[in-house]
Order: structure tokens, then C-alpha cells, then sequence
């Protein structure tokens, strides 16, 4: 999964790197970026309650991109702060956050009780899969396994809307996002307790 990632990344940063080149150009800072990705998320959400699903598809992948858009402007113009990573951080769950709510209230809307109650623990997964991290980051120690990331989740989700399979993409979201988050805490143990 590591391997994929890196790829993914090796390709799609070249294609983003004109565009950060333009924003930099145009004094649009990293944050700035971060928050428009809110916004772009904050659409999506809209058009998930208003059953436009393969548009909120379109619109979710690109407010994807420019959580990896914000990243690449703040390394071009050397622009990386702490707080810019705690507000990445922070958009992230807020739009996460805003996508699986628009989420459970279709399926609720949809009368899919069991749905709408599986979209709030795939939130609560991915949530534990970013918390994890960030705890054990926090406690000095290294953090980055996984079967899931973001950019996965994003992807699975945007699948999901694209091809009316959004149910089963919340189902699979659960599993990877349960999976993920157990690795991390397995991996954790591992190093605070190394003779466990």
C-alpha cells in the first residue's frame, strides 16, 4: 500500500506542481488553499443532501486535491509552518466530518437506518485512524501504518457516489477504516513495549 501511495504521489505532483507555481505567483498561501478545500467539501456535503451524487463525486475529488495542493504550495514556497500542519490537520476532520454527516442524513432520508448508523462509525473510523497517528506522533514515536489513509478514503467515498455504491462503500469504509486503526495501535504498543 506504501508503494501505491508513493506512486500516486510521484505522478500526481508533477501535474500540481504549475498549479502551486501559479498560486505562489499570486500570493495564495498554503492555508488559504486549505481552506478553500473546506469550502469545495462544504459543497459536496450540499449536493450529498440534495441527491446530486455524481457531482458531489466530482466536486469531493476536487477538494481532494487541493488537500494535496496545499501541502505541495507550502514546500514550493518554503512555507511549511507548524501551524499550517495543525490546520491541514484540522480541515481535514472538519471536512470529513461534514461529507459522512451529509452522508448519514441521505441514507436516513433514504429510510436506510443501518446505513446512516454505519456512515457515523466510518466517520469514527477515520477519525481513529487520523487520531492514532497523531497521539502516538505526539508521544515521540513514528506512526505512518495503515491500510487507509485520507487519500483512500477520499477515493473509496468518490467511487462510491460515482457508481451508486455508496452503501457498500461505507461498509467497506468501516472494515479498512477498523483495520487501519487497529494496526496503528497495534503498532504503537509494539514500540512503547518492544519485549511485549
Amino acid at each position: 500500500m506504501d508503494a501505491l501511495r508513493n506512486y500516486l504521489r510521484a505522478v500526481l505532483e508533477p501535474v500540481f506542481r504549475p498549479i502551486a507555481s501559479a498560486l505562489l505567483w499570486c500570493r495564495v498561501t498554503p492555508n488559504q488553499v486549505s481552506l478553500v478545500g473546506v469550502l469545495l467539501n462544504l459543497a459536496a456535503a450540499f449536493l450529498i443532501v440534495d441527491d446530486q451524487l455524481l457531482v458531489a463525486a466530482l466536486v469531493y475529488l476536487l477538494a481532494g486535491g487541493f488537500d494535496l495542493l496545499d501541502g505541495i504550495l507550502a514546500r514550493l514556497a518554503k512555507m511549511a509552518t507548524r501551524f499550517g500542519a495543525f490546520l491541514d490537520s484540522t480541515a481535514d476532520r472538519i471536512s470529513e466530518g461534514l461529507v459522512f454527516a451529509a452522508i448519514a442524513y441521505r441514507f436516513a432520508q433514504d429510510n436506510e437506518p443501518t446505513a446512516a448508523a454505519m456512515a457515523v462509525l466510518a466517520l469514527l473510523g477515520s477519525l481513529m485512524v487520523s487520531y492514532t497517528r497523531a497521539r502516538a506522533e505526539g508521544l515521540g514515536l513514528e506512526c505512518k501504518v495503515g491500510i487507509v489513509t485520507r487519500a483512500e478514503r477520499v477515493l473509496i467515498v468518490v467511487f462510491g457516489l460515482m457508481f451508486g455504491l455508496l452503501i457498500e462503500a461505507i461498509y467497506v469504509m468501516v472494515a479498512l477504516t477498523a483495520l487501519s486503526a487497529t494496526q496503528r495501535i497495534v503498532h504503537t504498543l509494539r514500540q512503547l513495549h518492544p519485549q511485549g
